[in-house]
């Protein structure tokens, strides 16, 4: 998901150009086992699913890494990046979302593609979620809203227990920051799309690249 909280924009629904429904925006699925499934998203102030070719780019990076993952898809709103996961073949993935509305809307949609039993949505902040007990995923979805300076706080948070040794986590942010992550984190690729910059990061928890709390700023 990609939400953006200044300047305002037009939003893109990743459709490829398929007609809006008042109130609604589309979501397409597009590989795996619910591809090319269409999805409807809220029309929420600043929502909407990361647009296809950026997630076709990340996916097609992830292809050996998808099957059996454990995800979690922080600030979550569409669903897209863990919905496209689970299509994929994840094992499981965890949504979490502040915004009640858009949640209930996620899990509805987990329901409509039989993929409820592999997913769990959270309604919560995603700051107080990284707060709680941590369970390891291997396969983490960072897209903090733009401009409220939530990367560098949720990139040392993931660090605290919630990834395994050699986990991939995804940052989106907007193009002009230089995301400050942990010194175990190693930039594997980079997408830029319009206002945004994605890093695919894999964490490298043996090397010697620096301790767990460090940060490569």
């Amino acid at each position: 998901m990609t939400r953006r909280s200044s300047p305002p924009r037009r939003r893109r629904h990743g459709t490829g150009g398929a007609p809006r429904q008042p109130g609604h925006g589309r979501l397409r699925i597009i590989g795996g086992d619910f591809r090319r499934r269409l999805l409807p998203v809220l029309d929420s102030p600043g929502l909407r699913p990361t647009p296809d070719r950026v997630r076709e780019t990340l996916f097609n990076w992830l292809a050996a890494a998808i099957p059996g993952a454990r995800a979690l898809d922080l600030f979550a709103g569409t669903g897209a990046l863990g919905l496209e996961a689970l299509s994929r073949g994840a094992r499981q993935a965890c949504f979490v979302e502040h915004d009640g509305r858009v949640a209930a809307a996620l899990a509805d949609n987990l329901a409509t593609l039989g993929a409820a039993e592999r997913a769990r949505v959270v309604t919560a902040d995603a700051r107080a979620f990284l707060a709680g007990e941590p369970v390891a995923f291997s396969l983490v979805f960072l897209d903090p809203p733009f401009r409220h300076e939530l990367a560098t706080p949720c990139c040392a948070a993931l660090e605290r227990g919630w990834l395994t040794e050699d986990a991939f986590i995804y940052l989106e942010t907007e193009a002009e920051l230089a995301p400050c992550v942990p010194t175990t984190w190693v930039l594997h690729r980079e997408v830029r799309a319009g206002d945004s910059t994605g890093r695919l990061y894999h964490r490298r928890g043996d090397s010697a690249a620096g301790s767990p709390d460090g940060d490569a700023c």
